[in-house]
């Protein structure tokens, strides 16, 4: 969701500076929440801002230091399980994780797990 615009938040803040309307008619007015007005009214009340902030970037991946690690025990061994490859970044030193992690590691490295190809049984023909 985008922040909304300084011209919108500008707007508030003089409504609300007016003293004219209380928070829920201003934010009927603006078409916003309330949330929003009281959110942005104590912002300009504490900092004397209205911009809004940037944004936080969201949580760091907890592979990405471990990609030659997950890289290198593929190399080696094709078919491991998402097991045993979780507990071979745990074993490098690597953080603790779920298999769905490594999935999805491994999903962002374009590396697939490649299974063994079944045995076959030598099948007698009959002629």
């Amino acid at each position: 969701m985008k922040p909304y615009s300084q011209d919108i938040r500008d707007r508030v803040i003089h409504a609300l500076v007016a003293g004219k309307e209380t928070q829920p008619q201003i934010a009927a007015r603006f078409a916003v929440s309330l949330s929003f007005v009281e959110k942005l009214w104590h912002r300009w009340r504490t900092t004397g801002s209205s911009e809004a902030k940037p944004h936080a970037g969201g949580q760091s991946r907890l592979l990405k230091d471990h990609s030659l690690t997950l890289q290198r025990e593929i190399s080696i061994q094709p078919d491991a399980t998402l097991e045993e490859l979780s507990q071979s970044v745990t074993q490098a030193q690597g953080p603790l994780v779920s298999q769905a992690t490594i999935c999805r590691e491994l999903q962002r490295l374009n590396l697939r797990l490649k299974k063994k190809a079944p045995i076959q049984e030598n099948k007698i023909q009959s002629e």
